[in-house]
């Protein structure tokens, strides 16, 4: 899956990955719902750093569409919130992801 942090650029990650981000994404909406923004600001970090770790990050002038946009670390709590789907940033089964048209 094609992944882009926003204002860095894009990585592809496998889908045996999202495991693992899903772990961080459940962990950051639950920050996010009770207002830890410590919390958010830490988890949020880390759930980028996993997929900078994770994904092989694609040439700049790669033009490939992205499946999955994340924020990027400075994002405000509110920015973020208006990011999220029902299974927050990183959905549970990423073949559930429409390709973007």
């Amino acid at each position: 899956m094609i992944v882009r942090i926003m204002g860095e650029g894009q990585v592809k990650v496998a889908d045996s990955h999202f495991t693992e981000l899903n772990k961080l994404d459940d962990e950051l909406l639950a920050e996010m719902e009770s207002g830890d923004e410590p919390g958010f600001r830490r988890t949020l970090g880390a759930l980028l750093e996993a997929v900078r770790r994770l994904g092989e990050p694609l040439a700049d002038e790669s033009l490939e569409p992205s499946e999955l946009i994340l924020p990027a670390e400075d994002a405000t709590l509110d920015e973020v919130k208006e990011m999220l789907s029902d299974d927050g940033l990183i959905p549970a089964d990423p073949s559930t992801i429409s390709p973007p048209d």
